[in-house]
């Protein structure tokens, strides 16, 4: 299986995580793809690459045919640091004081209610969180082709959208299958 990474103009290389802990939200937007098979030098018929037009015309070839046949799935997010214990898969929010991820909750503040993305991995109060912003998280427990809310339980989620005044209504993604939710957050909307 060979990753391919894609990053934008803000990746801050040559620094640790822990050299970077002190950014409330890393500029380190990424999205990691994966293609099945070992793409070989024949799928970079032109490199090296030239810094002209011509070339981007090459490197798009060469995209082209390196991910032919292939499967291909993507993940994009973020990196930032934990302000609680969170659970891989949960909702999360980014705290405007800090820039911190918490639990996203459906019947709290605005803040709290506007989903950032969902936990990648596990991670205890002060480690750096890898956020997923668009593409599929693994979980279990859903229904396939349900669409999935914000709950009012901190961090989960629910086939039930929230009807209660005063409560945010956040559609946060369809079930692909028992096990994958599609992201794709929404933003939230205050019940009156």
């Amino acid at each position: 299986m060979t990753s391919l990474y894609v990053y934008p103009d803000y990746w801050l290389s040559g620094y640790t995580d822990t050299e970077i802990s002190e950014y409330y939200v890393y500029p380190i937007y990424w999205t990691v793809g994966y293609a099945e098979g070992d793409p070989d030098s024949s799928s970079r018929d032109y490199e090296p690459y030239g810094p002209n037009a011509q070339s981007l015309t090459e490197v798009l070839i060469d995209l082209k045919n390196t991910v032919a046949g292939r499967s291909y799935s993507a993940i994009t997010g973020f990196k930032c640091v934990a302000l609680e214990t969170i659970t891989q898969g949960q909702a999360v929010y980014i705290r405007n004081t800090d820039g911190k991820a918490g639990l996203a909750i459906a019947n709290d503040t605005f803040d709290k209610a506007n989903v950032a993305g969902f936990a990648r991995t596990s991670k205890i109060t002060g480690e750096v969180l890898d956020v997923i912003v668009t593409g599929v998280i693994s979980t279990t427990g859903l229904d396939p082709g349900d669409l999935y809310y914000l709950s009012t339980s901190a961090g989960s989620i629910s086939t039930t959208p929230p009807s209660i005044a005063g409560q945010y209504l956040v559609r946060v993604g369809e079930a692909a299958n028992s096990t994958q939710l599609t992201v794709n957050v929404e933003p939230p909307i205050q019940l009156k």
